[in-house]
């Protein structure tokens, strides 16, 4: 999705973005990823160059894929303590799942259920609320939350199928587009996010979306002014 028009919106646990892609390469995000045409068929091929298409198609947590060039696709991106994450992870195994009936999947409907799930362990939402603030250390959310960092780890990879650090990764992305969309420099944004400096924020949005900073500014700016980006 680089350099295209489009529209990114940021919500309380959700991204949404909805336009053309460009074609995206090979990464991996924190978060479950459903992708579902407007007409036709959203196409997702996995690392090992398997093609997926239909109507919409669910990909989970850290699972490599890249995205071939297509016009009218809606794309959410599900942080996995969400209550839609469970949703999705009682659709899906490991791999990318075709799922042809999330084709009228709206926004709205991802949005009310981004609410935390009532299925994981509330030790683990704890820390992990903790942990949505940037100076909070493991150890520190481990221990407000009543269990060992090693115990936290575990029950964190049990139950959102990845280590918290990928999460904190995704959270530390989310804060920096936040800053984008207020009308942050890339460098300042990069600082917001807790990177150590632009390089690595760009590094990272590059792994986890396949996108660079520079493209994610004009969207989340276009979007802003519409009201459209959530999380106060």
């Amino acid at each position: 999705m680089e350099a295209v028009a489009g529209r990114f919106v940021i919500g309380e646990g959700y991204a949404f973005y909805r336009g053309p892609s460009a074609g995206v390469g090979e990464h991996r995000h924190a978060a479950y990823q459903v992708t579902a045409a407007d007409v036709g068929e959203a196409v997702v091929v996995d690392e090992s160059g398997a093609c997926h298409r239909g109507a919409a198609v669910i990909v989970p947590p850290l699972v490599r894929h890249r995205m071939p060039a297509a016009a009218g696709l809606r794309t959410w991106f599900v942080e996995p303590q969400c209550a839609f994450a469970a949703v999705l992870r009682a659709r899906c195994g490991t791999g990318v799942t075709v799922a042809g009936d999330l084709r009228g999947l709206r926004e709205e409907d991802v949005r009310f259920a981004g609410r935390p799930s009532g299925a994981l362990d509330p030790r683990l939402l704890a820390a992990m609320e903790a942990l949505a603030r940037p100076d909070v250390r493991v150890a520190a959310a481990a221990a407000e939350a009543g269990l060992s960092p090693q115990r936290l780890r575990a029950l964190a990879v049990r139950q959102l199928g990845m280590p918290l650090a990928r999460w904190r990764i995704w959270r530390c992305l989310t804060r920096a587009a936040r800053a984008l969309s207020e009308g942050r420099s890339i460098a300042e944004a990069a600082v917001d996010g807790g990177f150590a400096d632009q390089a690595h924020f760009h590094r990272r949005l590059r792994e986890m979306i396949g996108l660079t900073p520079a493209a994610v500014v004009p969207m989340v700016r276009r979007s802003a002014p519409r009201g459209d980006v959530h999380g106060d």
